[in-house]
């Protein structure tokens, strides 16, 4: 199918503005729609020619890519941090920025980023907002031990969350005012009920067959749980998008930044153009894999050496990413590789050589 329309989208809450151009540059139309699934199908079927459109990625991207998908020769979804068009003009507004748009798809100079299927967006949706349930059940239980040292009542730290324990302690306080008390309680049943939440989440994801497959994959590398692998598939959806490992890296937030010119480099601190919850997620679980993984454990005492506890964590969850990768696009359980003989040997004797 030859497309002979390019067309810019510029997408908000309630209205989202649309330019269409030719390949030679020549506009077409412009407009604006009103952001709401029967009026973008109705402006879609009255197209008569075939189209090629995009849009900046944003919060109200998704179901607006979703309804146009079925419809265009191709539609794309660009990377607003790399969206250099837009942001340097001295005049901007919605109609200028479906013009830029537009441009940058007729000349092929959109930035292009990976769109996740539906079914894997809906998946994730859900993870997402289980982290935003334990972050709640979390901000339960330190209001519990806040309004215990308020009132001056004493309590075990290790026992305090344990329910029969938080019975007898709410039963036995002196000197406090019942208020506290009911609040105590109520605190206490908001937390059972985040926590309940947050599991009955956690069984939705896994009872997804292809996806409960998937991470009990992952979850075979001694130190990955069930939450970090299903971060990982839900995040990383398609493995085969990235060609290296140090691809998947940038991705996960684990490089540094760099800058470069006339033969000089700095690097910087890790960068923030990342995936924020497989960050996270990388971080925390490198924090504790050295205990249940030996191969870990080595990569973080040899950092560990050089003094800097951080980097060796960095470093952790760098080859965790690694393995991840390996194991995800290989589709087998995880297997550490052991070194040809003639290798091993070498290895060991420049050891000792180092020695």
């Amino acid at each position: 199918m030859n497309v002979t329309h390019y067309i810019g989208f510029d997408v908000h809450k309630k209205s989202i503005s649309f330019c269409v151009k030719t390949a030679d540059g020549q506009i077409v139309e412009e407009g604006k729609l009103s952001a709401e699934r029967g009026a973008l199908r109705q402006w879609a079927m009255a197209r008569t020619q075939p189209w090629r459109g995009a849009m900046e990625a944003t919060l109200f991207s998704g179901w607006t890519y979703d309804t146009w998908k079925p419809f265009a020769a191709q539609l794309d979804m660009a990377h607003p941090a790399m969206m250099r068009a837009i942001c340097a003009g001295k005049k901007k507004n919605d109609k200028i920025d479906a013009r830029t748009i537009a441009d940058m798809v007729r000349c092929d100079w959109l930035p292009v980023c990976y769109v996740a299927p539906p079914e894997m967006r809906e998946l994730r949706r859900l993870l997402r907002y289980r982290s935003l349930v334990v972050r709640e059940a979390v901000r339960m239980k330190n209001k519990i031990a806040g309004l215990l040292m308020e009132t001056g009542s004493p309590y075990n730290k290790e026992k305090l969350h344990r329910k029969k324990y938080f019975a007898e302690l709410v039963k036995n306080l002196e000197e406090v005012p019942e208020s506290v008390k009911d609040l105590l309680r109520l605190t206490r049943g908001a937390m059972e009920t985040f926590e309940a939440t947050q599991k009955q989440l956690v069984k939705r994801l896994l009872a997804e067959h292809e996806l409960g497959q998937r991470v009990e994959r992952l979850a075979s590398i001694p130190g990955v749980g069930e939450i970090t692998a299903l971060t990982w598939a839900l995040e990383i959806a398609d493995p085969n998008r990235f060609s290296s490992s140090a691809q998947v890296m940038s991705y996960c937030g684990l490089t540094s930044a760099l800058q470069s010119s006339a033969g000089k480099e700095q690097r910087g601190p890790i960068s923030k153009q990342r995936n924020a919850w497989l960050q996270t997620a990388l971080i925390e679980a490198a924090k504790l894999a050295p205990r249940w993984n030996p191969q870990l454990a080595e990569v973080h005492e040899r950092e560990l050496t050089r003094g800097h506890r951080n980097r060796a964590t960095l470093a952790v969850a760098r080859k965790l990413a690694a393995y991840l990768l390996a194991v995800d696009k290989g589709g087998k359980p995880f297997q550490l590789r052991t070194p040809p003989p003639a290798e091993a040997a070498a290895t060991a004797a420049e050891g000792e050589r180092a020695a």
